[in-house]
């Protein structure tokens, strides 16, 4: 055998035998525990990476664990987190678009191979009694009508809220001035105390309020009604065609985990997530179960990063 030949040899050796360690590695996994990087205790993500991490620990044979850290380095610790399949990140619409708003450590396309969006929160518009408006529809012509006059309140700049008015505001063309508070419920307090006339809050938060007459609901900002809010109907169908604000929460392994794992810990998070009592038992906990493949969750992520790119360009968004 001639030298070349013999390197030849050497070389499609080594690339044989790496290519069977890839595939051993990948049927023998997991052989150890695996974490699940989530935000604060008590947050929806963490509820949501609790449930899941219970679940598939059974069937994957190994121990699932929730590890919780401040929900701005969850993206950055997952991104830096080696590819072996024993670091998944739970984490919501932050991760994609926190890079329109500010300089991050981490690229949301290249450092992760998302898993699935595994739910979606909806939100309700909803505004003070003291406004004379009972739809999306009379909401619009009472701004065209005080440009200016009206302020709406919502977390830090970049969050659901604020971008979801901001693109109702593109959308209707009128002028409703933001005021920006430390996070939502400091927003809605705002609203109940009457110094803001608007508000964007999630179910939770502001049904209660409106039960007892302290806030007034208008619509829900998905596409289609919610069993999350019951007879609202939607932002869409009652002004605005076309408007839609949700929330995503989703997990992703570190980029270039072996699609042998990504597949099978997708296999095992479907099962659960896609069981009716499992469902119900989200519902009560007000999220809405999606359990998307990870192609569906890549497209959505595509899709949602261009549309709100828009809206943060358009209005001159900037995180904090």
């Amino acid at each position: 055998m001639s030298p070349v030949s013999r390197s030849i040899f050497r070389i499609a050796l080594f690339g044989s035998v790496v290519l069977t360690t890839g595939l051993v590695s990948a049927q023998d996994y997991p052989i150890k525990t695996i974490r699940i990087i989530a935000g604060s205790p008590g947050g929806g993500n963490d509820f949501q990476a609790r449930q899941i991490a219970q679940a598939i620990s059974g069937p994957l044979g190994q121990q699932v664990v929730v590890d919780n850290r401040p929900s701005v380095l969850v993206a950055e610790l997952g991104a830096k987190a080696p590819p072996d399949g024993y670091t998944l990140v739970m984490q919501g619409a932050s991760l994609w678009l926190n890079p329109l708003l500010q300089k991050v450590s981490y690229d949301a396309v290249r450092d992760f191979a998302p898993l699935s969006q595994i739910s979606r929160d909806i939100f309700i518009v909803v505004v003070h009694p003291s406004l004379p408006v009972r739809s999306a529809k009379e909401l619009i012509a009472l701004a065209k009508a005080r440009p200016g006059d009206i302020n709406y309140g919502s977390g830090a700049p970049g969050t659901p809220q604020n971008l979801g008015m901001e693109l109702f505001k593109s959308m209707a063309g009128v002028n409703v001035v933001g005021i920006p508070y430390r996070g939502t419920a400091p927003a809605i307090t705002a609203l109940l105390g009457g110094e803001v006339q608007i508000g964007i809050g999630d179910p939770g938060l502001v049904m209660p309020n409106a039960k007892s007459g302290k806030l007034k609901t208008l619509a829900v900002t998905s596409a289609t009604p919610s069993t999350l809010a019951p007879g609202l109907p939607t932002v869409a169908a009652t002004g605005l065609p076309g408007y839609e604000l949700i929330g995503a929460a989703g997990m992703w392994f570190p980029a270039k985990t072996p699609v042998a794992i990504v597949t099978r810990v997708h296999q095992e998070i479907a099962r659960f997530l896609n069981q009716p009592d499992v469902k119900e038992r989200f519902l009560r906990a007000s999220v809405e179960i999606v359990a998307s493949s990870p192609e569906e969750f890549t497209a959505f992520i595509k899709s949602d990063t261009a549309k709100w790119s828009k809206v943060i360009k358009d209005a001159g968004i900037k995180g904090e």
